[in-house]
């Protein structure tokens, strides 16, 4: 079969058009979406553009020399794991996702999610410049934590299965998605909200809690401009976890099919949270944050993103244990004069421009 990225007698009607597994339409429109929750999570993308070098870390090289050599190992450990999870997010996506896509807001989504998984991890070799004569080193000796390798295979595994049935297909000459095919999909969707949901949240609660020391602020601050981001792709997820039953009724079943063993992968990655929180504070905690706290809000958190899909919770919890991390994942702290701080909450290009005669009815100068 001869494949061409431009096919001119492909008419496809992209609002009838399946979300995965469909005949792509050759135009790349954005008129109007049959998912315009797509389009939103793009152009905020696109509005919270930023590079890690807006942020200044001069005081956090003095700040990592004055931190004890447990807490050293608490704060390089944490980001050897945020490489690792990133270095995945900034592939995987479009490799995995983007040859069985259909809908052009869709294709357009997955190139906008992987670009700012790229700035993350740009940003985390930002912050070992500041913090190491050595920066080459650090990220040299990431593979060799068996804590880190363990926690590689787990979120890559569903990834790798699905990239196999693509590259099957391929093979075959088509993408119209056997049930099998289906499945893998709903399952790496699945483990990618377990990653963007659980995994990254545990690990910016470690670097935040740096902050609220006073101590490692400016680190705290590119974490907050990731977990920005990933606020976006955590609800692409969910959102998409929630359209594909009605997008395919293949996928309503695969909903009901695949319960119990998306609860087992929930409960895997949370026991695997909490035996890295037990590798982190093996020498020491620190004020504020302990094993027992982080085990704590990994169940909380869990609950909640298990909750956000449907599925029964696994844990017994109460209000959240480090509630002081709302005020990093909503933006809510108070900001002082912009000549005394870095603001951290901007966007760029956020102008409406759907305001028509209707929109300033009952107005007056």
């Amino acid at each position: 079969m001869t494949y061409s990225v431009f096919d001119h007698t492909n008419l496809q009607d992209h609002m009838k058009t399946r979300l995965f597994f469909d005949s792509a339409p050759t135009i790349a429109r954005f008129d109007k979406q049959k998912y315009p929750f797509l389009e939103k999570l793009t152009r905020s993308s696109m509005g919270f553009f930023w590079v890690p070098e807006e942020v200044d870390l001069t005081r956090d090289t003095k700040d990592f020399r004055s931190l004890s050599k447990h807490e050293q190992h608490i704060f390089t450990s944490n980001l050897k794991r945020q490489i690792l999870l990133d270095s995945v997010q900034g592939r995987a996506p479009t490799v995995a996702f983007g040859p069985i896509c259909s809908l052009p807001e869709l294709e357009n989504w997955i190139v906008t999610w992987t670009f700012s998984e790229s700035v993350h991890s740009r940003s985390y070799t930002h912050i070992i410049r500041n913090v190491y004569s050595d920066p080459s080193k650090v990220l040299d000796e990431i593979l060799d934590m068996q804590e880190i390798v363990d926690c590689a295979k787990d979120i890559s595994a569903n990834y790798d299965e699905l990239i196999q049935y693509n590259n099957q297909a391929e093979t075959c000459g088509t993408y119209t998605g056997d049930y099998m095919h289906k499945k893998a999909l709903w399952l790496t969707l699945m483990s990618v909200n377990i990653l963007e949901g659980i995994r990254f949240y545990v690990s910016f609660a470690c670097s935040w809690a740096f902050a609220e020391l006073k101590k490692m602020e400016g680190n705290a601050k590119i974490i907050k401009l990731i977990a920005r981001d990933e606020n976006l792709h955590l609800a692409g997820t969910q959102q998409l976890l929630k359209v594909l039953p009605q997008d395919d009724p293949d996928f309503a079943k695969l909903r009901e099919e695949t319960k119990d063993e998306c609860v087992a992968m929930f409960k895997s990655a949370a026991e695997q949270e909490k035996q890295w929180a037990s590798y982190l504070f093996k020498d020491g905690s620190m004020i504020g944050l302990n094993e027992a706290i982080l085990g704590d809000y990994v169940e909380w958190i869990t609950n909640k993103r298990m909750q956000s899909v449907g599925l029964p919770l696994l844990y017994k919890t109460g209000p959240n244990p480090l509630p002081w991390t709302q005020k990093w994942i909503s933006g809510a702290e108070v900001q002082v004069a912009p000549q005394q701080t870095q603001i951290t909450s901007y966007i760029i290009g956020g102008v409406k421009k759907d305001v028509s005669v209707e929109s300033m009815k009952g107005m007056t100068l």
